[in-house]
Protein backbone atom coordinates (compact mmCIF):
# COMPACT_ATOMS: atom_id res chain seq x y z
CA UNK A 1 0.00 0.00 0.00
CA UNK A 2 1.11 3.67 -0.68
CA UNK A 3 0.02 6.77 1.07
CA UNK A 4 -0.24 9.95 -1.32
CA UNK A 5 -0.59 13.23 0.76
CA UNK A 6 -1.19 16.42 -0.64
CA UNK A 7 -0.37 19.16 1.10
CA UNK A 8 -2.92 22.77 1.72
CA UNK A 9 -5.15 24.80 4.13
CA UNK A 10 -8.44 23.34 4.41
CA UNK A 11 -11.64 25.51 3.86
CA UNK A 12 -12.60 27.68 0.98
CA UNK A 13 -10.60 30.28 1.54
CA UNK A 14 -7.68 29.18 1.12
CA UNK A 15 -8.87 26.40 -1.83
CA UNK A 16 -7.12 27.83 -5.10
CA UNK A 17 -3.91 28.77 -3.12
CA UNK A 18 -0.51 28.31 -4.30
CA UNK A 19 0.42 26.82 -1.09
CA UNK A 20 -2.85 24.21 -1.71
CA UNK A 21 -1.45 23.04 -5.11
CA UNK A 22 -0.81 19.61 -2.91
CA UNK A 23 -4.69 19.44 -2.52
CA UNK A 24 -5.31 20.28 -6.16
CA UNK A 25 -2.93 16.90 -7.33
CA UNK A 26 -4.82 14.76 -4.65
CA UNK A 27 -8.39 15.84 -5.85
CA UNK A 28 -7.36 15.51 -9.72
CA UNK A 29 -5.89 12.17 -9.07
CA UNK A 30 -9.00 10.73 -7.25
CA UNK A 31 -10.98 12.42 -9.71
CA UNK A 32 -9.70 11.13 -12.53
CA UNK A 33 -8.98 7.44 -11.45
CA UNK A 34 -12.33 6.61 -9.65
CA UNK A 35 -11.81 6.43 -5.91
CA UNK A 36 -13.73 6.23 -3.39
CA UNK A 37 -15.86 9.78 -2.12
CA UNK A 38 -13.71 11.65 0.09
CA UNK A 39 -14.46 11.11 3.99
CA UNK A 40 -13.02 12.54 7.24
CA UNK A 41 -9.88 10.11 8.99
CA UNK A 42 -6.65 10.61 10.00
CA UNK A 43 -7.27 14.62 11.17
CA UNK A 44 -8.05 14.79 7.71
CA UNK A 45 -9.63 14.03 4.07
CA UNK A 46 -8.74 10.73 2.74
CA UNK A 47 -9.96 8.68 -0.03
CA UNK A 48 -8.97 5.11 -1.19
CA UNK A 49 -8.83 3.30 -4.88
CA UNK A 50 -5.71 1.81 -6.80
CA UNK A 51 -3.34 2.61 -9.51
CA UNK A 52 -2.24 -0.41 -11.33
CA UNK A 53 -1.79 -3.46 -8.88
CA UNK A 54 -1.23 -0.75 -5.79
CA UNK A 55 -3.75 0.13 -3.52
CA UNK A 56 -2.90 3.56 -2.64
CA UNK A 57 -4.77 5.69 0.03
CA UNK A 58 -5.26 9.67 -0.35
CA UNK A 59 -4.78 12.24 2.32
CA UNK A 60 -5.38 15.87 2.27
CA UNK A 61 -4.66 16.90 6.23
CA UNK A 62 -6.82 19.34 7.71
CA UNK A 63 -4.06 20.28 10.40
CA UNK A 64 -3.54 23.67 8.59
CA UNK A 65 0.38 23.34 7.07
CA UNK A 66 2.04 23.63 10.03
CA UNK A 67 0.82 20.83 11.49
CA UNK A 68 0.71 18.25 8.34
CA UNK A 69 2.92 15.84 10.24
CA UNK A 70 0.35 14.84 12.93
CA UNK A 71 -2.36 13.88 10.18
CA UNK A 72 0.42 12.04 8.08
CA UNK A 73 1.52 10.19 11.65
CA UNK A 74 -1.90 8.83 12.44
CA UNK A 75 -2.61 7.56 9.16
CA UNK A 76 1.16 5.77 8.63
CA UNK A 77 0.84 4.56 11.84
CA UNK A 78 -3.34 3.13 11.36
CA UNK A 79 -2.02 2.00 7.97
CA UNK A 80 1.36 0.12 9.16
CA UNK A 81 2.97 1.66 6.81
CA UNK A 82 7.12 2.90 6.45
CA UNK A 83 7.96 6.40 5.88
CA UNK A 84 9.29 5.14 2.29
CA UNK A 85 5.54 4.00 1.62
CA UNK A 86 4.40 7.65 1.84
CA UNK A 87 4.76 10.35 -1.35
CA UNK A 88 4.35 13.85 -0.38
CA UNK A 89 3.21 16.59 -3.14
CA UNK A 90 4.06 20.04 -1.84
CA UNK A 91 4.60 23.25 -3.17
CA UNK A 92 7.97 24.24 -4.06
CA UNK A 93 9.45 28.13 -3.79
CA UNK A 94 13.20 26.80 -5.23
CA UNK A 95 11.48 25.55 -8.96
CA UNK A 96 9.86 27.17 -11.60
CA UNK A 97 5.93 27.72 -12.19
CA UNK A 98 5.06 24.09 -14.05
CA UNK A 99 8.48 22.42 -12.85
CA UNK A 100 8.00 19.33 -10.80
CA UNK A 101 10.85 17.30 -9.51
CA UNK A 102 10.94 14.36 -7.11
CA UNK A 103 13.17 14.08 -4.25
CA UNK A 104 13.57 11.24 -1.35
CA UNK A 105 14.77 12.35 1.61
CA UNK A 106 17.23 15.46 3.07
CA UNK A 107 15.90 18.79 4.56
CA UNK A 108 12.51 20.62 4.69
CA UNK A 109 14.15 23.97 2.95
CA UNK A 110 12.23 25.77 5.92
CA UNK A 111 8.63 24.67 3.92
CA UNK A 112 6.53 24.20 6.93
CA UNK A 113 4.24 21.11 6.10
CA UNK A 114 7.63 19.35 5.40
CA UNK A 115 9.04 20.50 8.91
CA UNK A 116 5.92 18.97 10.69
CA UNK A 117 6.21 16.01 8.87
CA UNK A 118 10.23 15.65 9.44
CA UNK A 119 8.87 16.09 13.01
CA UNK A 120 6.45 13.23 12.87
CA UNK A 121 8.22 10.34 10.73
CA UNK A 122 11.67 11.33 9.98
CA UNK A 123 12.99 12.53 6.60
CA UNK A 124 12.62 9.16 4.74
CA UNK A 125 9.86 9.66 2.44
CA UNK A 126 9.33 10.89 -0.98
CA UNK A 127 8.24 14.21 -2.26
CA UNK A 128 6.68 15.29 -5.49
CA UNK A 129 7.79 19.04 -5.68
CA UNK A 130 5.67 21.05 -8.01
CA UNK A 131 7.01 24.78 -8.45
CA UNK A 132 5.57 27.61 -8.05
CA UNK A 133 8.12 29.70 -8.28
CA UNK A 134 9.59 32.92 -5.75
CA UNK A 135 8.08 36.46 -5.65
CA UNK A 136 12.17 37.51 -4.91
CA UNK A 137 12.66 38.29 -1.47
CA UNK A 138 11.69 36.13 1.68
CA UNK A 139 9.59 39.06 3.13
CA UNK A 140 7.20 38.40 0.63
CA UNK A 141 7.21 34.26 0.97
CA UNK A 142 3.75 34.02 3.42
CA UNK A 143 1.48 36.49 1.44
CA UNK A 144 2.98 35.25 -1.74
CA UNK A 145 1.99 31.21 -0.97
CA UNK A 146 -1.10 32.11 0.00
CA UNK A 147 -2.64 34.38 -2.48
CA UNK A 148 -4.78 32.13 -5.01
CA UNK A 149 -2.93 30.88 -8.62
CA UNK A 150 -3.39 34.50 -11.30
CA UNK A 151 -5.96 33.57 -14.37
CA UNK A 152 -2.96 33.62 -16.27
CA UNK A 153 -1.59 30.59 -14.66
CA UNK A 154 -4.51 28.68 -14.78
CA UNK A 155 -2.98 26.77 -18.53
CA UNK A 156 -0.13 25.53 -17.17
CA UNK A 157 -1.50 24.58 -13.80
CA UNK A 158 -4.38 22.53 -15.43
CA UNK A 159 -1.71 20.60 -17.64
CA UNK A 160 0.22 19.83 -14.49
CA UNK A 161 -2.47 18.54 -12.70
CA UNK A 162 -3.45 16.56 -15.36
CA UNK A 163 0.56 15.18 -16.21
CA UNK A 164 0.70 14.48 -12.65
CA UNK A 165 -2.80 12.05 -12.99
CA UNK A 166 -1.56 10.73 -16.61
CA UNK A 167 1.60 9.52 -14.72
CA UNK A 168 1.05 8.67 -10.95
CA UNK A 169 0.33 4.87 -11.81
CA UNK A 170 3.97 5.43 -13.17
CA UNK A 171 5.34 6.32 -9.76
CA UNK A 172 3.44 4.35 -7.53
CA UNK A 173 5.47 1.12 -9.54
CA UNK A 174 8.80 3.24 -8.98
CA UNK A 175 9.56 4.84 -12.24
CA UNK A 176 10.17 8.54 -11.90
CA UNK A 177 11.14 8.97 -14.99
CA UNK A 178 8.04 7.35 -16.33
CA UNK A 179 5.88 9.84 -14.33
CA UNK A 180 7.81 12.90 -14.83
CA UNK A 181 7.63 12.08 -19.02
CA UNK A 182 3.81 11.93 -18.58
CA UNK A 183 3.75 15.48 -17.15
CA UNK A 184 6.04 17.07 -19.44
CA UNK A 185 4.01 15.24 -22.61
CA UNK A 186 1.42 18.00 -21.07
CA UNK A 187 3.20 20.65 -19.97
CA UNK A 188 5.19 20.97 -23.37
CA UNK A 189 4.14 18.59 -25.47
CA UNK A 190 6.50 18.03 -29.13
CA UNK A 191 6.58 19.66 -31.85
CA UNK A 192 5.27 17.18 -34.81
CA UNK A 193 7.82 16.41 -36.83
CA UNK A 194 5.46 15.07 -39.45
CA UNK A 195 3.73 17.97 -40.71
CA UNK A 196 3.69 19.45 -44.03
CA UNK A 197 4.95 22.26 -45.06
CA UNK A 198 2.94 24.49 -46.76
CA UNK A 199 3.41 24.77 -50.72
CA UNK A 200 3.81 28.16 -52.25
CA UNK A 201 1.08 28.64 -54.68
CA UNK A 202 2.42 28.27 -58.75
CA UNK A 203 3.29 31.73 -60.03
CA UNK A 204 0.31 31.93 -62.90
CA UNK A 205 1.70 32.52 -66.20
CA UNK A 206 2.28 35.94 -67.79
CA UNK A 207 -0.63 37.11 -70.63
CA UNK A 208 1.05 37.36 -74.02
CA UNK A 209 1.00 40.62 -75.22
CA UNK A 210 -1.69 41.75 -77.48
CA UNK A 211 -1.08 40.87 -81.64
CA UNK A 212 -1.27 44.16 -83.53
CA UNK A 213 -0.41 42.71 -86.92
CA UNK A 214 -2.58 42.97 -89.89
CA UNK A 215 -3.79 39.67 -91.57
CA UNK A 216 -1.57 40.23 -94.45
CA UNK A 217 1.60 40.97 -91.95
CA UNK A 218 0.41 38.19 -90.16
CA UNK A 219 0.55 35.48 -93.67
CA UNK A 220 4.33 37.42 -94.62
CA UNK A 221 5.63 35.99 -91.18
CA UNK A 222 4.09 32.69 -91.50
CA UNK A 223 6.32 32.06 -94.29
CA UNK A 224 9.54 33.41 -92.81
Amino acid sequence: MKLLVGLGNPGAKYAQNRHNIGFMAMDRIATDHGFSSWRSKFQGQTCEGRLGSEKVTLLKPETFMNLSGQSVGEAMRYLKLAPDDIIVFHDELDLAPGKVRLKTGGGHAGHNGLRSIHGHIGPDYDRVRMGIGHPGHKDAVAGYVLRDFPKADAEWLDDELRGISDGIAELIAGDGGKFLNAIALRVAPPRSSKSTPKTAKPSPEPEPAPDNRSAMQKLVDRFR
